[in-house]
């Protein structure tokens, strides 16, 4: 069985969480990078709950900011489709 991979992340809101990470994705422009992380929660149905986040970096500082330009985010897509499709 793997191993869990647990981070710490700066949210949105400024507070430092624990999370899972799932992976990295990469644009295909190389321009920006995102996380897909888990908090262990679950959907009713037992489907756990998965989150993908742009990852921001301001001079010494990284947090994850929210995918909210709709182009970006079906790029965003196309990257976990190809991941899902190999």
């Amino acid at each position: 069985m793997d191993e869990k991979e647990i981070i710490k992340i700066e949210d949105v809101n400024g507070q430092i969480i624990e999370v899972e990470l799932v992976t990295y994705l990469v644009s295909q422009d190389k321009k920006n990078t995102y996380i897909v992380y888990t908090k262990g929660e679950t959907e009713e149905n037992g489907e756990q709950i998965i989150y993908v986040s742009k990852i921001v970096a301001n001079k010494d500082k990284v947090k994850v900011a929210e995918i909210v330009d709709d182009n970006e985010w079906l790029n965003v897509q196309e990257l976990l489709k190809a991941i899902a499709n190999n």
